[in-house]
């Protein structure tokens, strides 16, 4: 069963929002669920509960499901139901395909803007590291990463990175609770704040790739053994 907190969060979200019913903004709740952690791998999606939560017809919420299986975002198992996907190491190999063409993008043709939100991020999981919060560093990196492809200003490749997300934060779930994964990519972020606030925007772009290699690495190494 869907946990209650996410369901109460799902009804504020549809109080609060004149959604038209559509299925592409049910799937961008249920996403952005799983991207903070509300929804965890292997959680199973109750059709019925969903429905009257984000008040909305069968058909709409099966659309919305169809959408996010098509990302991989969940699983469809026949006479079982739908359930949040558990990442293979193939789906973090795409994942950081396109992390790789996305984020590094981001940084070389953003136009000049503050930083202001970014270092915020920074200091938030600064603070999160020195006391071991895990939840909180995990949750600043997506801030992070969000942040800067939203620098570029385009609002399909942010919808691109929310899907990106959603699948990363499942990743991380299957990392467990080790701050020795986390804190690492804490000062890495703020090694590419400091070189987009020094107008170093190639170098920020090379940074973030070479960080995404080594990410990559670690998370296939970690699914290996």
């Amino acid at each position: 069963m869907t946990s209650e907190g996410v369901l109460q969060s799902l009804r504020r979200a549809a109080g609060n929002t004149k959604h038209a019913e559509t299925s592409s903004w049910v799937a961008a709740q249920l996403r952005q669920a799983i991207a903070d952690g509300r929804l965890a791998p292997g959680a199973k999606l109750a059709e019925e509960e969903l429905r009257e939560a984000l008040g909305v017809s069968r058909n709409t919420l099966r659309e919305a499901f169809a959408t996010l299986t098509t990302e991989r975002v969940v699983t469809r198992i026949p006479n079982r139901g739908v359930f949040v996907s558990h990442p293979t190491a193939e789906d973090i190999r795409e994942i950081y395909r396109v992390r790789r063409l996305v984020e590094p993008g981001a940084l070389l043709w953003s136009p000049a803007q503050p930083t202001d939100g970014l270092a915020g991020v920074v200091r938030t999981a600064r603070a999160a590291a020195a006391v071991g919060d895990v939840p909180a560093m995990a949750g600043a990196n997506q801030e992070f990463h969000r942040g800067i492809v939203a620098r570029a200003g385009s609002e399909r490749l942010s919808a691109l990175m929310e899907q990106v997300l959603a699948e990363m934060r499942l990743v991380f779930a299957t990392m467990g609770a080790d701050p020795r994964f986390h804190e690492p990519y804490v000062e890495e972020n703020a090694k590419i704040l400091g070189l987009l606030e020094a107008g170093r925007n190639a170098a920020a772009a090379e940074a973030m790739a070479q960080y995404l290699d080594r990410a990559e690495h670690q998370l296939l190494e970690a699914i290996a053994s």
